[in-house]
């Protein structure tokens, strides 16, 4: 009753103030009395005021009335702690310790090459046979000598055991025979000089010599094979020194290679003791599988180092983060939320930590199972109701 009543008021006062004396304002213009057209004035500017106070008081009352009044429409999330991992990324290349040129230990002729490039190989297998110049019959003389006399040591040994003969026979066949064994077994390890051997299990990746070829120690362009062993790679990372207390053995560690479009997970296996001064940084060593021979020694790789771990943090998305004139961060929190899904928009200021992707740590501000403002919180204010669409 009290709303139509006002309402009544504001009509009447409206009416004589424009319709029902607008002759009248004519006239009084017409004439040019200027008091009486300030005067004029200043009656039709109290009624305004007066207008503008009943506007108003209609306005708050139709906002307690109104039950289809729009509000901003918002979603929200629910605060919770969770293990937050912070990674840097670095990148690498991947490498072996035990991929190796394979020269000969003496010159000759290449007589026989026994392997093939993609050949598996195991340690101490024979690869190759140098030309031994004859070598190997005279160290067929000196077995068969040795022989000889290994038996007449054996029997003079004998024989002196039973008494028999002198000692100085004894001790001349023990001499002899000691005599002839150590110059089979020089000749054995000077013959062994002639033959090729894998040094460890690999894969022959490139025979550089041919059957016939002429071969010589040492020497750029010398090598017979390169022998490459793709079970114990790693990549090698060069880490700023401003991370030597995060980064250490056991952190974990991603590995992507961008060639192969593959994702390995992985530690680290270990870290150097040592500031290259060049560049303020040290080496990381992190292994990675082959995967099925697809990883091979100078492959780039993009690896995400774990630098920090905080296992009870609460992450929000960068996108519902405001910052005020003065440099402050915050975000709307939908307070007071009833059964109707109605809540108020409460602005609160807050502390960040790292950031991993889209994610940001806070560290201060927040805490567990409070109601962020997601989609809309560019668009509601500090105090304002605002209508909750899902959680």
């Amino acid at each position: 009753m009290k709303v139509t009543s006002s309402l009544l008021i504001i009509t009447t006062a409206f009416l004589a103030a424009c319709g029902g004396s607008e002759g009248s304002l004519e006239m009084l213009v017409s004439e040019g009395n200027l008091e009486d057209i300030r005067a004029k004035k200043k009656e039709l500017s109290d009624q305004q005021k007066q207008l503008d106070k009943q506007i108003a008081l209609l306005d708050s009352v139709i906002s307690v009335k109104d039950t289809t009044k729009k509000l901003p429409l918002v979603t929200i999330f629910q605060t919770k702690e969770e293990v937050f991992n912070h990674f840097v990324e670095l990148q690498g290349d991947v490498t072996t310790r035990q991929n190796v040129l394979i020269y000969p230990e003496v010159a000759g002729t290449l007589r026989k090459v026994y392997v093939q490039e993609g050949d598996r190989v195991s340690e101490g297998q024979l690869l190759a046979s140098i030309d031994d110049g004859g070598m190997s019959s005279q160290l067929a003389q000196l077995k068969t000598q040795l022989t000889l006399a290994e038996t007449t040591y054996q029997r003079q040994k004998r024989l002196w055991e039973q008494k028999i003969g002198t000692e100085i026979q004894y001790l001349q066949a023990k001499a002899s025979y000691e005599a002839q064994l150590n110059q089979v077994k020089q000749f054995e390890s000077q013959l062994s000089k002639y033959t090729v051997r894998a040094p460890f299990a690999g894969v022959i990746d490139d025979v550089a010599k041919d059957q016939g070829t002429v071969v010589a120690p040492g020497g750029p362009g010398s090598e017979v094979f390169r022998l490459v062993n793709l079970s114990d790679m790693f990549v090698e990372v060069l880490v700023p020194e401003s991370y030597i207390s995060d980064i250490t053995p056991g952190k974990e560690v991603k590995v992507f290679f961008p060639i192969l479009g593959k994702e390995v997970k992985s530690k680290v296996r270990q870290t150097s003791n040592f500031i290259n001064p060049s560049n303020r940084s040290f080496s990381v060593e992190i292994p990675v599988p082959s995967l099925n021979g697809l990883v091979k020694p100078n492959l780039t790789a993009k690896v995400h180092l774990n630098d920090y771990t905080n296992n009870i943090a609460i992450l929000i998305p960068q996108s519902v983060i405001s910052e005020n004139s003065d440099g402050e961060q915050y975000t709307y929190i939908a307070s007071n939320l009833n059964g109707e899904n109605i809540a108020k928009a409460q602005k609160n200021i807050i502390q960040t930590g790292k950031t991993q992707g889209d994610m940001v740590e806070f560290i201060g501000g927040l805490k567990a199972g409070m109601n962020v403002i997601q989609e809309g919180a560019r668009s509601v204010q500090d105090g304002q109701e605002i209508k909750v669409l899902k959680k």
